[in-house]
């Protein structure tokens, strides 16, 4: 940030402010289009010998956007990291043109470079049911067996993310038939809670060593403190290896899972893209994706061939 002018700083700061009161971004989001944005206004006073003014910014080229995404390419920024952080120096540039009264097309006509979109990379339902059933075999301890099982359920039976299985408290238990969950960019969601996971959270915390409260969270550690992701990701690199399963069966992996099978079962798109939390339907449409792929799979195996 040394290389950046203190006006540019300032500039900088009142977009990431307007982002998090207009937008609702969370906090790592912010964080990480400032450090792109950052990184973009210091290549620029590199670029130029100079620090970069708000007037000399309204003059950035073409020719200066070449530059700076021949460099990135050059640092070995893949392209979908190219891709976001174009996405990021796009969206300051249309807030502070707007702002200050200039024509940022050098900036927005720039193309992000092409990039093939990962999909989801879910488990098939007989391996997901092979997780939860191997998960509870890694610990000797009885507790945290039950505790490992509950919180894997919580991933794939409610399509929770870790750290918002992990973010529930005593006040949550015992588990009602609906969990009120604050998401990415605290997004509000409602999320049914079926029987299955209910009945494995009633079991941990039938055997958990350790005290409950209302304000303290719900899963514990080993020692008391509150669960480390960790702890769980650990356990399912465990399980996946006894399984055979790729390094991709991940507690994310679980979420996707989710998703994937709500749609094979006949699931609506807008009903689960509401269950994830996700801001676009475009995020959710991945998984049709997913879901064509394998119905592709099963007609090559299936169909007779001429």
């Amino acid at each position: 940030m040394s290389l950046i002018s203190p006006a540019c700083r300032d500039a900088l700061q009142h977009w990431l402010d307007s982002l998090g009161a207009l937008a609702g971004r969370s906090e790592n989001t912010k964080s990480a289009y400032q450090g792109d944005v950052a990184d973009f206004l210091s290549f620029m006073t590199l670029h130029h010998s100079e620090r970069q003014g708000l007037a000399a910014l309204e003059r950035i080229s073409i020719s200066d956007m070449r530059a700076w995404m021949a460099d990135q390419r050059g640092s070995d920024v893949g392209a979908r990291s190219l891709a976001r952080k174009l996405s990021a120096v796009k969206s300051f540039y249309r807030w502070l043109a707007e702002r200050e009264g200039f024509e940022p097309t050098a900036v927005l006509s720039t193309r992000a470079p092409k990039f093939t979109k990962k999909l989801p990379r879910p488990l098939a339902e007989d391996a997901a049911r092979a997780m939860l059933e191997t998960v509870e075999l890694q610990s000797t301890s009885d507790w945290v067996a039950a505790r490992d099982v509950a919180v894997v359920t919580l991933l794939y039976g409610c399509g929770l993310r870790i750290s918002e299985a992990l973010s529930l408290t005593g006040a949550d238990a015992p588990l009602p038939q609906s969990l009120r969950i604050l998401g990415k960019g605290d997004k509000e969601r409602i999320v049914p809670v079926i029987p299955a996971a209910r009945e494995a959270v009633d079991r941990y915390l039938q055997l958990c060593p350790h005290p409950q409260s209302l304000g303290a969270a719900l899963f514990r550690g080993v020692r008391g403190g509150p669960l480390n992701p960790r702890a769980i990701q650990d356990v399912m690199a465990k399980a996946r290896m006894q399984l055979g399963l790729p390094s991709t069966a991940t507690p994310h992996a679980m979420r996707h899972s989710f998703a994937t099978h709500l749609l094979s079962a006949g699931g609506d798109l807008r009903a689960i893209q509401e269950l994830l939390g996700h801001a676009s339907l475009s995020t959710t449409q991945a998984y049709t994706a997913v879901d064509t792929a394998r119905l592709m799979e099963v007609y090559n195996r299936a169909h007779p061939k001429a």
